[in-house]
């Protein structure tokens, strides 16, 4: 009697641990399958900003950023913010972009100055490291006619808008929202997303009507760690600044923003052999009399992407000064032509000694 009441005992405690063991490999997968990203529906669901919606005013602990080289996009105005998870820091590198937490995202707003002189939203950009697979996802939300939201907005848009420049000058376009495969073209790098803006040379100056550099700040705020001296810090020239940069230095940071993410090693144009990075030393890399490999009609019928002293007849100076599907670079992102920043390159080709 006593073997049969140890027996069963056994039975009945072998059943219950069987369940336990089963519940809690449910409930494991469940905590597993909570920590997967999703995308909310609309912008102000995540509880970025505070007080009304377009006016973007960062919530506590969201950091706002600015880069010392921006991208041109139609000249667009942009607003960038990086929401750290609770209790995390942003880890320093000296090269490419920055070693992000899990569950970091990054957000880039892009608005437009219209005819009354105001800021007009037109859509923003979600980069989140997603803590399941450590990978990068990418959304985009477009903005209401009320300016009151933005809704979660995958297969791109032409928004018809009529802007103003920095210097009052008057321009229509149809602005082009890029589809998320827009987005992972340019920020692919050797087959991973990849966040392109917040590299340490890129944050690396004091922001205008601040006092401290934007990196130290961070460090101070215990937001960044592993930062060395500033001294040891490479910086990316401000491609406006005459006074403190050489006209080399602006024009090849200005190639580096614009165009570097794709003409590198490993980006999205690495087939070219036209390779942009600011720390780009091989001149045939950075087209030097070189011929090009895939532009096609693109080229205009010319020979080599840079003939020093000619910008003329040099394919990268035509192609970044055209608006037409096929010929313009960058081929995303614009499709206005940056009238400055050509101006800049044209500058910088046309003062390179002649060779024969």
């Amino acid at each position: 009697m006593r073997k049969t009441y140890i027996f069963g005992s056994l039975i009945l405690f072998g059943i219950l641990l069987s369940v336990l063991t089963e519940q809690g490999c449910k409930n494991k997968a469940t905590a597993t399958a909570a920590t997967d990203f999703q995308f909310k529906e609309k912008l102000s669901d995540y509880g970025f900003f505070k007080g009304r919606l377009n006016e973007l005013k960062p919530d506590s602990g969201i950091i706002h950023y600015e880069l010392s080289t921006p991208l041109f996009t139609d000249y667009a105005i942009k607003d960038r913010f990086i929401v750290l998870p609770l209790g995390t820091k942003i880890k320093y590198t000296a090269d490419g972009a920055l070693d992000f937490p899990d569950s970091t995202i990054i957000v880039k707003n892009f608005a437009y100055t219209n005819l009354e002189h105001k800021k007009i939203m037109i859509e923003t950009r979600l980069l989140v490291k997603d803590p399941k697979d450590k990978n990068w996802k990418v959304m985009n939300y477009l903005w209401n006619k009320e300016q009151t939201d933005a809704k979660k907005h995958i297969v791109g848009a032409k928004v018809p808008i009529t802007l103003l420049d920095d210097k009052g000058k008057k321009y229509f376009t149809n602005y082009q929202v890029p589809n998320t495969n827009d987005c992972k073209r340019c920020h692919i790098k050797d087959g991973v997303l990849t966040p392109i803006g917040p590299k340490a040379r890129n944050l690396n100056f004091t922001i205008q009507g601040k006092s401290v550099n934007q990196l130290t700040d961070w460090a101070a705020h215990g937001q960044l760690t592993g930062l060395p001296e500033l001294s040891k810090v490479h910086q990316l020239p401000v491609w406006t600044d005459t006074k403190h940069f050489t006209l080399d230095q602006r024009a090849r940071a200005y190639l580096d923003i614009n165009c570097a993410h794709c003409h590198t090693k490993g980006g999205d144009a690495y087939n070219t052999g036209l390779f942009l990075d600011y720390t780009e030393q091989n001149p045939d890399h950075l087209g030097f009399k070189k011929a090009p490999v895939s532009a096609g009609g693109g080229a205009g019928g010319l020979d080599y992407d840079i003939i020093p002293g000619n910008a003329d007849q040099s394919i990268l100076y035509y192609r970044m000064n055209s608006t037409e599907p096929g010929t313009a670079m960058p081929e995303l992102a614009r499709t206005l032509t940056h009238k400055e920043g050509v101006a800049l390159i044209r500058e910088w080709i046309n003062s390179m000694p002649k060779t024969k």
